[in-house]
């Protein structure tokens, strides 16, 4: 039987390396994507699906090692599926999520950035202070399982410990597993939602049945000998409620704009508590708020930028879809004494139309920091007002991505019909070890 063998030239969104089977006459063919090898490498490969266009595959043997292969710090990384690039030096990692933003911009939106920022970098390893970790009963091992999925799997890892974690959390991993095996609904908890604050680290149990008297003793003695709080959520996310102990309350800090953020175990907000303060510090400085700005931050959520622009601009209208969020992030505002400068709507912004565009008024900035699906209904209806009321037009857009695809998309309406100029582009290293793209872009009103 004759061995696949293949030259990598790049790695995909999933960091698999991309190479092609070459036709008979030497020329470039079908794509196969291979998982665990990287750009430069030649490797051996076995398909385990395969298209008409292309394969996916695992790499079986290295035959040539690229120079940016490193030995990944995990020993859970070859199955666990939290991390997908250990095996790449971090700051090779970046280079590929910057090059990923600017072919997305590119082929996808049909547009380049005038100017590529340098990428933001945070800590590397123990970043992760929000995440979900599956639970489940495994009868075969006689054990309960705490951790990510396996790569590409339902099946729940079987980790002992996990390096992008806090070390504390990291650390109760394997006695969290011993709590859990011993509750009576011990097949009946699906899920930890793990939140980090500054002086307290939330686990919030989804329980799927009454706690027994037995239980509460056991996670009473388990908070107080980790110092962590326990939050029990019996349904959806809206009936999550703190536990044992009552106090204190969750919290991070952005001490640059004298700014202290409330919030719950399962709101949104940034994993990476150290790149959200560079985040939140480059987003303000690209936007340059004057103080008689009148600035709107869309999606603003808890306040995450609305609460610092307001220390620099004349007013921040924050717009979030959740009346819920809009009242949370009101009362943040009150409870950092900006109120004054602040106020809050509720809108669908994934249905906003230029009269609602018209509606609000004029914004001499705009910060738009929307989930995946982007911002295409915010992008067109800008594009709208350019020839209804080109007088209203923000001149300066700070546009904050989780997608790279999305982002492009979106640049393209901002450039080719809203008329703005992509000034800059760049990517936050908000996920190390991840295909995660997290990324930065300004446009300029030409």
């Amino acid at each position: 039987m004759q061995e696949n063998i293949i030259d990598i030239k790049s790695l995909d969104m999933d960091a698999r390396g991309i190479g092609h089977i070459d036709n008979e006459d030497g020329s470039p063919g079908k794509v196969v994507f291979v998982e665990g090898a990287l750009p430069g490498e030649r490797v051996s490969f076995e398909t385990f699906k395969k298209k008409k266009n292309w394969e996916a595959a695992r790499m079986t043997a290295l035959h040539r090692e690229s120079s940016l292969r490193v030995k990944p710090k995990c020993v859970h990384f070859d199955y666990c599926g939290g991390c997908s690039m250990q095996h790449l030096e971090p700051s090779a990692q970046v280079a590929i999520k910057q090059r990923v933003l600017e072919d997305n911009l590119w082929h996808i939106g049909k547009v380049k950035a005038e100017t590529v920022m340098r990428p933001m970098y945070g800590p590397t390893w123990g970043y992760r202070y929000r995440a979900r970790l599956s639970v489940r009963h495994v009868v075969k091992k006689g054990t309960v399982l705490v951790g990510f999925h396996e790569k590409k799997s339902i099946y729940v890892a079987d980790i002992s410990s996990c390096q992008i974690l806090p070390p504390h959390v990291s650390d109760m991993l394997l006695p969290l597993r011993a709590l859990i095996g011993s509750l009576s609904l011990y097949n009946q908890i699906p899920q930890v939602e793990v939140a980090v604050g500054e002086d307290v680290t939330a686990l919030v149990l989804r329980i799927m049945g009454p706690l027994t008297a037995d239980d509460e003793t056991k996670l009473k003695a388990f908070a107080d000998q980790y110092q962590i709080q326990f939050w029990l959520q019996t349904k959806g996310p809206d009936t999550a409620a703190p536990y044992y102990p009552l106090e204190p309350q969750l919290h991070y800090l952005l001490p640059e704009f004298g700014v202290r953020m409330p919030f719950k175990p399962v709101d949104f907000t940034q994993v990476n508590h150290h790149i959200n303060r560079v985040l939140v510090h480059k987003a303000l400085g690209l936007l340059d708020v004057q103080p008689e700005d009148r600035v709107a931050d869309l999606f603003c959520g808890l306040g995450n930028f609305t609460l610092p622009l307001a220390t620099q601009g004349r007013e921040v209208v924050g717009i979030e879809g959740s009346t819920a969020l809009t009242e949370r992030a009101l009362d943040n505002a009150k409870a950092n004494g900006l109120s004054a400068k602040t106020s809050f709507s509720t809108r669908n912004l994934f249905e906003v139309t230029v009269e609602d565009l018209i509606a609000l008024g004029k914004f001499d900035r705009m910060l738009i920091d929307p989930p995946r699906d982007g911002a295409m209904a915010v992008s067109l209806a800008l594009g709208a007002l350019r020839e209804q009321q080109p007088e209203l037009m923000p001149k300066r857009i700070v546009y904050v991505s989780c997608s790279p695809s999305t982002l492009a998309r979106d640049a393209n309406v901002l450039v080719n019909v809203a008329g703005y100029r992509l000034s800059k582009a760049g990517v936050v290293n908000m996920f190390p070890h991840t295909s995660h793209v997290e990324s930065m872009a300004v446009f300029d009103l030409a």
